[in-house]
C-alpha cells in the first residue's frame, strides 16, 4: 500500500486570495483550461509567475510548432519522468484523444521504450528522453528532429519539455494531490 503524503499547498479558500490571487485565478478559469486545477493551485502563491506560466503553457500546449499531438507525447513523456501524477492523470487521456496509442502509453508507464510509433512520434521520444534523461541531445538526434521540425519545432520541443519540467518540479516540491483515481497512478521507479 502507497501512502501518499499530504499536499503542502492545498486550493485555499477563494475569500483568502489577494486581489492580484484573484485576477490570476479568473484568468485562468476564463483562458482555455476553463479551471483552477493541478500547478496552477500551488502557483496561485505566486500570481505573477502564475500568470506568466501560464501563458507560456497555453502557447505550448496548444500552438506549439510541433502540434497537440506530439506535444501530448512530450508531456507524458516529462510526467513519467519525474513521476508526476497530476501531470499524468490530466494529459493520459487527452494524449489518448488525439491519437497516441494506447500501447505507446502503457510504454512509457512502464519506462520501456514504446515499440510501433509513427517517425514522429519516434524522433519526439528519441529527443525528449535525451534531453531528459541525458540533459542534453546528440547530434544525430537533433539533425533529425530539425530537418523534420525545423528550428521553430525544435525550440518548442524543447520548450515543452521544459515547461512540463517546471510543472513537475513544482508539483512534487508540494506534493500536488491528483484530483481523483480514474487514471491509474504512475509507478515509482526502483531506485
Amino acid at each position: 500500500m502507497q501512502v501518499n503524503a499530504q499536499d503542502r499547498m492545498p486550493i485555499p479558500a477563494m475569500d483568502q486570495l489577494n486581489d492580484a490571487q484573484r485576477k490570476a485565478a479568473q484568468d485562468i478559469i476564463d483562458g482555455p483550461r476553463k479551471a483552477l486545477y493541478g500547478p496552477f493551485i500551488p502557483l496561485l502563491r505566486s500570481p505573477e509567475l502564475m500568470d506568466r506560466s501560464s501563458k507560456m503553457g497555453e502557447y505550448l500546449r496548444y500552438k506549439s510548432a510541433i502540434g497537440t499531438k506530439l506535444s501530448e507525447l512530450v508531456i507524458l513523456i516529462v510526467a513519467r519522468h519525474w513521476t508526476q501524477q497530476v501531470e499524468w492523470y490530466l494529459h493520459q487521456p487527452i494524449a489518448l484523444k488525439v491519437g497516441i496509442k494506447q500501447e505507446v502509453i502503457d510504454a512509457i508507464a512502464d519506462g520501456r521504450t514504446p515499440q510501433g510509433m509513427s517517425e514522429d512520434e519516434q524522433i519526439v521520444y528519441d529527443f525528449s528522453t535525451e534531453i531528459n534523461t541525458n540533459k542534453g541531445v546528440s547530434d544525430v538526434t537533433y539533425n533529425r528532429a530539425k530537418a523534420r521540425f525545423g528550428d521553430t519545432g525544435v525550440i518548442d520541443m524543447l520548450g515543452v519539455n521544459g515547461y512540463y519540467n517546471f510543472l513537475a518540479i513544482i508539483m512534487n516540491g508540494v506534493r500536488t494531490e491528483n484530483p481523483d483515481t480514474k487514471v491509474a497512478p504512475l509507478k515509482p521507479f526502483v531506485k
